[in-house]
């Protein structure tokens, strides 16, 4: 096989982070990483500080990548508002194709990043399981447009692409709101300096809703297997650990991992309440001799809010992920256990 030379945007957030970590013993693959800051993390990928919003900006830094062979991109721009989200993330994918992209001639495979907001997911309830072939809900949606972007340029060109759909997805990364891990990490340790039981800060209803979990580390090998398999040439995949848990199972266990009893379900809506913390945060951090990130850096209060009360199943159906070949799987409990040792042994939490 062909040495890689990989392209990620978005390198820094939790999906790009994994993919950067996982390959950075491999001597065959070769990694660009694009992002706003520096890695705070030593790597041996070269990374590359870029605004996609700024075609010239994309021009300076991205006209003398002739020689990739893969690009990934993982990257997103938040916005107030779903139509505002179009625009800006659009810009972004097609910056990057039309001047990276097009300049490498050897480019085989591009791999997109969407979610369940695919299936309307942010909405409320959707049809669950979901599958790649239910219908699109009614847009604004930019996992829409971006798509229609890449399927059109792709008709042109010689490489293919691949769209992973994954549920919620479970890592690290610095700056990053998309991530339960620190949410559940930062609150057990807030709770437990204060004294406080574990408690899940939904409703009853979330706290029994069927949910799933996806380790990054598990979509960074499946970006691999689709940049070489033919079976993910133009293919749309969802992507799980490939079990299933409630909240009111698998909280007891991570009380267990915190050293925590742990009380029942009590609604804390925990931008309001979590935001009044920050010097206990800063107390452990100096207590405990911790990496001194900044509270909002490690921690979304808002991302935490929307998971832990999510009233709906939350299911996505990744049969034709198997069938294709990708055999890749994560017991949800385990991963848990093995984050959350990556942030002790890292010094991110106490």
């Amino acid at each position: 096989m062909p040495p890689k030379r990989i392209l990620i945007a978005g390198a820094l957030g939790v999906i790009g982070r994994a993919l950067v970590e996982h390959c950075e013993d491999d001597p065959d693959i070769e990694l660009i990483g694009l992002a706003r800051r520096r890695p705070e993390f030593p790597t041996r990928a070269e990374f590359r500080s870029v605004d996609l919003l700024d075609r010239a900006d994309c021009e300076r830094q991205l006209s003398d990548l002739g020689n990739l062979s893969h690009i990934v991109y993982a990257a997103w721009q938040p916005r107030p508002s779903r139509r505002e989200e179009v625009a800006p993330n659009l810009t972004m994918l097609r910056n990057l194709m039309e001047t990276a992209g097009n300049r490498a001639s050897g480019l085989r495979h591009v791999t997109l990043l969407q979610g369940a907001k695919a299936y309307g997911s942010h909405l409320g309830p959707f049809r669950t399981p979901a599958r790649e072939t239910d219908p699109r809900h009614m847009p604004p949606n930019f996992y829409y447009d971006q798509q229609d972007y890449l399927s059109e340029l792709q008709q042109r060109r010689d490489w293919s692409w691949t769209i992973f759909r994954p549920t919620f997805v479970y890592g690290f990364a610095v700056g990053n709101p998309m991530n339960l891990t620190t949410v559940i990490a930062v609150y057990a340790a807030i709770s437990r300096e204060l004294g406080l039981p574990l408690r899940f800060p939904g409703t009853d209803a979330a706290y029994r809703v069927l949910s799933q979990a996806v380790d990054a580390t598990l979509i960074a090998k499946a970006i691999l297997w689709a940049g070489e398999s033919p079976q993910a040439r133009g293919e749309v995949f969802n992507i799980t650990n490939g079990d299933l848990f409630r909240w009111s199972s698998l909280w007891p266990q991570l009380g267990k991992l915190f050293d925590m009893s742990v009380a029942e379900p009590q609604r804390i809506p925990l931008v309001e309440q979590m935001a009044v913390h920050e010097h206990v945060w800063d107390g452990l951090v100096a207590k405990h001799g911790l990496k001194p990130y900044r509270y909002r850096d490690i921690v979304s209060w808002a991302f935490g809010d929307f998971c832990f009360n999510r009233e709906y199943d939350h299911i996505l159906d990744t049969t034709k992920l198997r069938r294709c070949g990708f055999d890749g799987c994560e017991d949800s409990y385990r991963m848990f256990e093995r984050q959350l040792g990556f942030l002790r042994e890292h010094r991110i939490i106490p």
